[in-house]
């Protein structure tokens, strides 16, 4: 049965012909085959061992994982050439969301591995719809965490405290100062660095469906972002004298030779840290970006998620996999391997460096990264370093509702056209 969706990706719209092609295709020896691709291939070596695991246990099925280097173009190349494969393995962020809109990815609200996710991230994802959609499309399976990472070992030495509040951090950075240490090491050099204090800040400062309701014309980024953008220019006077001459990769060396006490950065930095001083001992802590520790949250937002395609002929097969992959034993074993936090309710042991993390955890206080809804042709981590470079804030933040309204113009459409629409519906 012939299936056209229009898919947005990015800037570009395409026409793609959906048919209900090979998924779930029967092997040679009468298994189903169920094909999963995902987008981590720093996961490679888990996902292997996974596809090893099912394989040795299930007489019915057979997964084949794939775990190409650029997942995303290879995905978009083959949902054209009509080749999907029947699972696919991504993030909670713009992708997902044109993925939703398109009409690409099959309901899922009758797995019944879904009564173990965790509410809140189950939310997350409900909020990255760009319209309400009925149905549940993914499975959220790893988190990720991003906040403040700190030198253990050096906090101890000075008897300095961990931040509660943006008074509190500020006041910590005069005390590391005052000691001779910088507080921080930026690696903004590289602009996707910008990200990662700015997500921080947002969380705790501006609504978590700010970008939603931008698009509804209920307010704007000049309104909702001043704070978080001031903050990010407050920290600069932390760091080094020059902030943007220095990349990711010096930051993370920086940090690891003891250069500066703390890095604004997501755990995902600790493996390249420890890989230039495996015995440096790193904690983290919520960004405290708010006046009262109640109203800070943990920036936390959906790092891989499960979607089976709507074309897939073998869901229950598909579910299956699923099943598999939310194991307790292979949950663990992924956290293990990639510093990860689980979307799945239990009794699960995260890593040593998310410890100042686990309160908010625990109590499932997280919000998703802002980025998560801006488009990548609008490079907003560019126009965040340029401001940081330029200083004036009243002009960066008229000029990234201007650069918003531009990359987001057509879908600012959509959205009002559905308010409308529905407001009618309900007699108003």
């Amino acid at each position: 049965m012939l299936r056209k969706n229009k898919m947005l990706f990015g800037a570009a719209l395409f026409l793609a012909g959906l048919f209900v092609t090979g998924c779930g295709k029967e092997a040679n020896d009468g298994k189903t085959v169920i094909e999963l691709l995902h987008y981590k291939p720093e996961a490679v070596g888990y996902f292997e061992e996974v596809e090893k695991k099912f394989n040795e246990t299930h007489d019915t099925i057979e997964l084949k994982i794939s775990s190409p280097n650029d997942a995303m173009t290879v995905l978009k190349t083959r949902l054209i050439r009509e080749d999907n494969p029947d699972i696919i393995g991504i993030g909670g962020d713009y992708n997902y969301s044109n993925f939703i809109d398109a009409g690409i990815l099959m309901d899922v609200s009758d797995f019944d591995g879904l009564d173990n996710i965790k509410q809140n991230y189950l939310e997350i994802n409900e909020n990255l719809e760009f319209v309400p959609t009925d149905g549940i499309y993914g499975v959220p399976y790893m988190a990720n965490a991003a906040g403040i990472l700190y030198n253990r070992d050096m906090f101890l030495e000075y008897g300095w405290q961990i931040p509660e509040t943006w008074d509190e951090l500020i006041s910590l950075c005069e005390e590391i100062k005052a000691a001779g240490k910088l507080p921080f090491y930026m690696g903004y050099k590289d602009t996707w660095t910008c990200l990662s204090p700015w997500n921080s800040a947002a969380s705790s400062l501006a609504d978590s469906t700010v970008c939603k309701d931008v698009n509804r014309g209920l307010t704007t980024f000049s309104e909702q972002y001043r704070v978080v953008a001031e903050q990010m220019k407050t920290l600069l006077k932390y760091g080094p004298k020059d902030f943007a001459a220095y990349s990711y990769n010096d930051a993370c060396t920086a940090f690891a030779r003891g250069e500066s006490a703390m890095f604004m950065i997501g755990s995902y930095a600790v493996p390249q840290i420890k890989s230039v001083n495996p015995d440096i001992n790193i904690d983290s802590f919520v960004y405290p970006a708010a006046s009262e520790k109640g109203e800070n949250y943990l920036t936390s937002g959906i790092d891989l998620q499960f979607c089976i395609m709507e074309d897939c002929e073998n869901k229950e097969a598909a579910y299956e996999v699923l099943r598999f992959l939310l194991e307790d034993e292979n949950v663990q074993a992924y956290m293990d391997n990639q510093n990860a936090v689980p979307c799945k309710k239990g009794d699960f042991t995260l890593v040593s460096m998310l410890d100042g993390m686990k309160e908010y955890i625990k109590e499932g206080k997280v919000m998703d990264f802002q980025d998560h809804f801006y488009p990548a042709e609008m490079a907003a981590e560019a126009l965040i370093q340029t401001y940081l470079l330029d200083g004036d804030t009243d002009k960066f933040l008229k000029r990234f509702d201007a650069e918003w309204a531009r990359y987001n113009r057509d879908l600012i459409k959509k959205v009002q056209k559905y308010e409308a629409e529905h407001r009618e519906g309900e007699g108003q």
